[in-house]
């Protein structure tokens, strides 16, 4: 199982919301600077555009391409994929992972792109149970309906509890759904206990974001975990 440290993007600086609100915004500083701390740690981390996500393209890939370029750290990344052009620049820039939300429910896109690029993820932003996209504004689909339907096109998914992100209330209660794709988990972890429970479902990866930055428990301890 894989622990990823996630750095959310807004106006350049490293921040984390409530539950995906943007009237919820904290900062916490530098991204690259923090980016280079998790370096010391692990190779490979998680980084969303938030501002990307709002306004339906990235506007922070210059602060990505400086962790890249001056950590080393391998990165998947998602915030504001909705074009074409904007998978390659990410994958231009180093990106490992393309994470794709809204967009990846036209399915013509998605055929696209995952034939022309490697790594394509998924995300399934689950709020009750159904679909958040538009930047966690709107409902869809259920979760399972939107996975079965995407599943034939990446193997891999971030599941994110979007009512517990940002809140460290402790993960979701959820049972396995998914055959063998790479599923990671995000959203509420607040303790390594709840690592210890992601990987028992089966997840094969854990998003951390705030249990770190608000220092309730230590990246080495997570990783001594799993």
């Amino acid at each position: 199982m894989e622990i990823y440290p996630a750095i959310d993007l807004m106006g350049g600086k490293a921040v984390r919301l409530y539950k995906g609100k943007k009237n919820t915004v904290k900062v916490y500083g530098d991204p690259v600077e923090i980016a280079g701390r998790f370096a010391e740690l692990v190779d490979k981390i998680h980084v969303v555009d938030l501002d990307g996500a709002f306004q339906g393209f990235p506007r922070n890939l210059d602060v990505v391409e400086r962790i890249i370029r001056e950590t080393g750290l391998r990165v998947q990344f998602g915030g504001g994929l909705r074009s074409y052009e904007a998978i390659e620049r990410a994958y231009e820039i180093g990106v490992e992972n393309a994470i794709i939300g809204t967009k990846a429910f036209d399915l013509d896109f998605l055929r696209k792109v995952t034939e022309d690029f490697e790594g394509i993820t998924v995300s399934l932003d689950s709020k009750g149970g159904r679909i958040a996209v538009k930047g966690w504004l709107e409902s869809g689909i259920p979760v399972r309906d939107a996975y079965e339907m995407l599943k034939a096109y990446v193997n891999r998914f971030v599941y994110t509890s979007v009512e517990r992100d940002g809140t460290l209330t402790g993960i979701e209660e959820i049972e396995r759904f998914w055959k063998n794709e790479e599923f990671i988990y995000a959203g509420g972890v607040s303790s390594a206990e709840d690592v210890v429970r992601l990987k028992r479902i089966g997840f094969s990866g854990v998003i951390v974001g705030k249990v770190l930055y608000e220092e309730l428990v230590k990246l080495e301890d997570l990783l001594e975990v799993v």
